[in-house]
């Protein structure tokens, strides 16, 4: 997770994240940090390890605080970079960050995807692609920020099953981010399928979840432009299975979805308001996932 040291309203991002709304906060930077140690506290509380960089003022990085866009980490010690829609979110990447990551974790080979934007092409991480990381499947609605040939290019490198379809808002506007409408979990899938519009899509992405023995959570439009879909399921350290959500994304949910969902996991969550507004993502884009071995 990274610590933000100047989280503001990105311009850059706004014209395709639907999500983000400016506020008129004139403490936004300094409500953004007690959001976020908050939530780092609430998960240390529930037993997990949680590696925090602190973000730099200089270069200006607005939406730092998002790092799964741009890195992903992987249990045969593989780490990726991708490739990012907005010029001031490709100044994210940096490599003093998986320096600091490889000295308790063995990082044994680093793909660069970033080359893709030369050609305007992106990819952006577990924003774009939502990975079923046991069947080794990557879920993906196509967007300006989610190109099926850099996709395709992942699916060589990594032998995973590319499952994409188009999704969209209640106003016919593009997702720009999968992780917006779905989530995977071990056992479970929380998907807005509404946002499907395309019937060959809809039952591609259910066969999909069927064939993996997936319990199925439908969400609604308004649950999901409230952050449903845009959950974690993670491990603590006593190997407990836990479903990292926000504050705003729990209260849009239904009992029998809550109900449904503590059946596998125990939910944990924090209250991220200023940050949800502000920069259009929530507890899962916070959250960049270390599936990397630890060292020995």
């Amino acid at each position: 997770m990274i610590r933000p040291v100047d989280f503001k309203f990105n311009q850059q991002t706004a014209g395709n994240n639907k999500f983000q709304v400016a506020s008129q906060q004139e403490d936004v930077q300094q409500q953004a940090l007690a959001e976020f140690d908050g939530f780092v506290n609430v998960l240390r509380a529930n037993g997990v390890d949680v590696t925090v960089i602190e973000d730099t003022l200089y270069p200006e990085t607005p939406d730092s605080i998002f790092p799964n866009n741009w890195i992903s980490f992987h249990d045969n010690g593989s780490v990726f970079l991708y490739p990012m829609y907005s010029p001031n979110r490709r100044l994210e990447r940096r490599k003093d960050i998986i320096d600091t990551l490889s000295q308790n974790f063995e990082v044994r080979h680093l793909t660069d995807l970033s080359f893709f934007e030369q050609q305007n092409l992106f990819l952006e991480g577990t924003g774009s692609m939502v990975l079923d990381r046991i069947n080794k499947i990557a879920y993906a609605c196509l967007s300006v920020r989610t190109d099926a040939e850099v996709l395709k290019n992942f699916a060589m490198l990594t032998d995973y099953q590319i499952i994409d379809f188009q999704a969209v808002d209640q106003e016919n506007f593009p997702i720009y981010h999968t992780n917006v409408m779905m989530c995977i979990g071990e056992k479970f899938a929380v998907v807005c399928l509404e946002s499907i519009s395309a019937t060959e899509d809809k039952i591609k992405v259910l066969e999909s979840f069927r064939a993996t023995k997936k319990t199925v959570i439908d969400i609604s439009f308004d649950q999901m432009n409230h952050f449903a879909g845009n959950m974690l399921e993670v491990k603590n350290m006593a190997g407990e299975s836990l479903l990292v959500m926000s504050e705003q994304a729990l209260k849009a949910l239904h009992g029998t979805q809550i109900t449904a969902l503590s059946a596998f996991s125990k939910i944990v969550t924090a209250p991220i308001y200023t940050i949800e507004q502000n920069g259009g993502g929530s507890a899962r884009c916070m959250l960049a996932e270390v599936h990397l071995p630890l060292k020995k």
